[in-house]
C-alpha cells in the first residue's frame, strides 16, 4: 500500500479490525520510510452490478452517485456524514443482494427514498422532487400531504 505522505510502497500493518457494518476490514498502517501512520480499508471485490436507466441504457453501479444525490438532498440539514454513509452502505448491500447482476434505477431510487423518509422529511421531499421529476406544484403538494397524513 502506497504511503499517502511520501509515496513509499512499503508499510506494515499495525492493527486490523472489521468495520462496524462488517463489510470491510480497517487496517492501520505505518510507513517504513517516513514512519507516519495511515488507515486503509479492504473490501471484497463484488461481481459487477449494472443499473438499468429509465431509457434502457445500462451503466455500472456507482455508490458515489447515490451518495452525491443524498448529500444534495441533505444539504444544510442536521444529517451527519455517518448517517449518509450508513444509508449508502445499506442501499449498496440491498442492490448487490438482488443477485440479478442488474437493478433498475427506479428500484434504487425507491430504496434511497425509503431510507431518507425515516431519516429526515425535508431530505426525503428534496430527493423525491428530483427522482420523481415533479413538474408542478400539485404533484409536490400530493407528496407533502402523504407525509403529513403518515405523521398523524
Amino acid at each position: 500500500m502506497r504511503c499517502q505522505f511520501c509515496s513509499c510502497v512499503d508499510s506494515k500493518v499495525i492493527d486490523s479490525r472489521p468495520t462496524d457494518d462488517g463489510n470491510s476490514i480497517r487496517r492501520r498502517r505505518e510507513c517504513i520510510n517516513c514512519g507516519r501512520r495511515f488507515t486503509t480499508y479492504e473490501k471484497v471485490e463484488l461481481s459487477p452490478l449494472f443499473v438499468v436507466k429509465r431509457d434502457g441504457r445500462r451503466e455500472a453501479f456507482d455508490a458515489q452517485k447515490i451518495k452525491a444525490g443524498i448529500l444534495h438532498a441533505c444539504d444544510k440539514l442536521p444529517v451527519s456524514m455517518q448517517q449518509i454513509d450508513d444509508i449508502v452502505s445499506r442501499v449498496e448491500q440491498r442492490a448487490y443482494a438482488s443477485m440479478d447482476g442488474e437493478i433498475t434505477s427506479e428500484k434504487l431510487g425507491d430504496m434511497v427514498m425509503n431510507e431518507l423518509k425515516s431519516l429526515n422529511d425535508v431530505a426525503y421531499v428534496r430527493f423525491a422532487a428530483v427522482y420523481r421529476k415533479f413538474t408542478d406544484v400539485a404533484t409536490f403538494m400530493e407528496e407533502l400531504q402523504k407525509i403529513v397524513n403518515e405523521k398523524m
